[in-house]
């Protein structure tokens, strides 16, 4: 156990998808166009569906049963590692409805508000439940050892779309979760992060001019 686990990965991650969720609201809410024809070319949902992926995989598949294995004796802790897999799939479940309707061209236009509804607000409160009962669980059950390993299948399942992700994960964060979070990169990486990446990426028109 430990209570010096750098939770600012986990911390950068939902602050990004969640300044993603206000971007994928204000797309769904305007009048001028049709948000299905936004969303359908928006580079913003590729990002954002992308990166959740990886993130929630990533916990489903090296944090939660690490966790579970430590807390066999705990009934409660068990309950509420299986709530965050439940919850995982029912956003995902939401996100593939939605890419349906953007597939088909006769869906109708309230379907894809609702499921962008369901969306913001089935994620809003699984990260909040995150934070509030999982992440101090984590904090006071995982080893250090646990917690790197997890870091890891997260970076490797980012892999070649890092030149992306990073500066997309990284947009309006502090100077110190910046510094943090490039740290583990090798040098050539963090130099690319600098003079390319990040360019690249601030140059994108995410959400078609939308916001």
């Amino acid at each position: 156990m430990s209570d010096t686990l750098d939770m600012t990965p986990m911390y950068a991650m939902h602050h990004a998808l969640q300044r993603e969720l206000e971007h994928l609201a204000k797309v769904t809410a305007r009048l001028d166009d049709d948000p299905r024809t936004v969303l359908r070319t928006a580079v913003g949902w590729e990002l954002f569906t992308k990166s959740l992926h990886v993130h929630h995989t990533a916990e489903d598949d090296a944090l939660w049963p690490v966790l579970s294995a430590a807390l066999a004796d705990r009934p409660d802790d068990l309950a509420l590692l299986e709530a965050m897999e439940a919850e995982h799939a029912a956003i995902d479940e939401v996100i593939t409805a939605i890419d349906a309707v953007l597939a088909d061209p006769g869906a109708p236009l309230d379907r894809l508000g609702d499921l962008t509804d369901s969306l913001v607000t089935g994620l809003t409160g699984h990260l909040k439940h995150e934070e509030d009962q999982a992440l101090p669980l984590i904090q006071a059950v995982a080893t250090p050892q646990q917690w790197a390993h997890f870091g890891q299948v997260h970076g490797q399942r980012i892999g070649p779309d890092a030149p992306r992700l990073i500066p997309w994960l990284l947009e309006g964060a502090t100077e110190q979760t910046v510094t943090t979070m490039l740290a583990p990169l090798p040098e050539p990486a963090r130099a690319a992060y600098t003079a390319q990446w990040q360019p690249a990426y601030a140059a994108l028109d995410r959400w078609n001019a939308v916001v």
